[in-house]
């Protein structure tokens, strides 16, 4: 599943305390919120307001950390947690821990050779990762530096067009094919006029001095990858090349997404071997109809906000998309900043989370230095807060460690053994 075949270094628990702390330009980084802000000093106002903007007002945006905010944890103490794993299996494979990084569109702008980038940390660090089908680095170079990543893609509702990227897909050695369905339509993200971005590109003095101002991306990322590999095209929408990212006149494909439907996934299902996960359900209904279709798993997802403002945080509904997910793997996206959001979720029935921008900044900051360090900063929470709540594997966590902050009186039959 990954690059690397070494084990995973044990955590130290106490480190926060002992002194001990990185190297490089990440040293002064603590958690996954502060790689936001050294983000934003690294990447052109263009790419840094693509990644971290969101639909129209940000209210699903907003909402998505509202819903981690309103629960509080139940801890149970005197447990013995000196032997903690984190690690899940998800269609079969082994994983250190319960996250992984979510497809992210165009990362190679924000770090050189950024869908790499991210793909090697995963795969050394053990976790899953994504590639999106909005990437700038073909799917084949991706899955050669790091063999077991998954592939994500936006479909047209053409099954020949299906049919071919299928084909590509498999012959790069894909296992695990995740289909987005929560993007018919484009969604409004004014964000993304306001901060000068657009697909592709569209050349102009203000893009140009937007650059200039960032040297050290300008060299390090832009730059390179031009003198490397040529202008950067969507290389992963269809089997056969997309546009540039730079282009006046040239448009993106969208290619008639609006007509994709539940027959094209029963299509897709008769054709690809591998596992087969559907991304961006937050209906009850639709997970249903998912396992009907012979999905072996769900992302609940609003897709970070980008799409229709006001959905609701994929953590409200977790719980009772779980109850009509039956044996499909349930994971879950949107709003992860702490090892305390991955276990709120886990709790709720996830059998696993994915996070989006914060590894994408951490790449931007220090490129695959950055993009590990981000992960053993999750990791450490994730294994630190095990330890507090009593738990000792991830399995282990249930509603019964979660209380609403809102609630006003707490009944003894929540802390009953579920």
């Amino acid at each position: 599943m990954s690059a690397s075949t070494q084990s995973v270094p044990p955590i130290n628990a106490w480190q926060a305390f002992d002194g001990t702390r990185r190297h490089g330009r990440t040293r002064h980084l603590l958690s996954l919120d502060d790689f936001e802000a050294a983000a934003q000093r690294t990447l052109p106002r263009p790419i840094f307001g693509y990644v971290a903007g969101a639909a129209e007002n940000s209210q699903a945006l907003d909402d998505n950390r509202r819903a981690f905010d309103e629960l509080a944890f139940v801890p149970r103490v005197l447990c013995n947690v000196a032997r903690r794993d984190q690690g899940v299996t998800l269609f079969g494979q082994r994983y250190a821990s319960p996250f992984g990084i979510a497809p992210m569109g165009i990362a190679a702008l924000s770090a050189y050779r950024g869908d790499v980038v991210l793909a090697r940390a995963a795969a050394r660090a053990q976790i899953p990762a994504v590639l999106s089908g909005s990437s700038l680095i073909r799917l084949e170079d991706v899955m050669a530096a790091a063999p077991g990543t998954w592939f994500q893609a936006y479909l047209p509702g053409d099954t020949t067009r299906i049919d071919a990227l299928l084909r590509r897909v498999a012959e790069a050695g894909v296992q695990t094919l995740v289909i987005t369905v929560d993007i018919p339509v484009a969604g409004n993200r004014e964000n993304n006029v306001r901060a000068g971005f657009s697909t592709p590109l569209r050349p102009s003095l203000r893009l140009a001095w937007d650059g200039m101002v960032r040297p050290r991306w300008l060299v390090g990322t832009l730059l390179q990858t031009l003198a490397r590999h040529g202008m950067p095209h969507f290389e992963n929408s269809f089997a056969e090349r997309g546009a540039p990212i730079l282009s006046s006149r040239v448009q993106r494909d969208f290619a008639a997404r609006d007509h994709f439907d539940w027959d094209h996934i029963a299509h897709i299902r008769r054709q690809w071997p591998g596992a087969l996960v559907i991304k961006g359900i937050l209906s009850p209904a639709d997970a249903a109809l998912a396992r009907q279709h012979g999905a072996d798993g769900i992302v609940v997802s609003n897709h970070g906000g980008r799409q229709l403002d006001g959905a609701v945080a994929p953590l409200r509904v977790l719980p009772r998309i779980v109850d009509q997910a039956g044996g499909m793997v349930v994971m879950l996206d949107g709003g992860i900043r702490r090892g305390t959001d991955v276990l709120k979720a886990l709790a709720l029935g996830a059998q696993a989370v994915f996070v989006g921008r914060p590894f994408n900044y951490a790449a931007a900051v220090d490129g695959e230095a950055g993009v590990a360090a981000a992960i053993e900063l999750l990791r450490a929470e994730v294994d630190r807060n095990l330890a507090m709540l009593g738990a000792t594997h991830c399995g282990a966590l249930g509603p019964q460690h979660l209380l609403d902050r809102r609630a006003t009186l707490i009944t003894p039959d929540h802390f009953a053994p579920h």
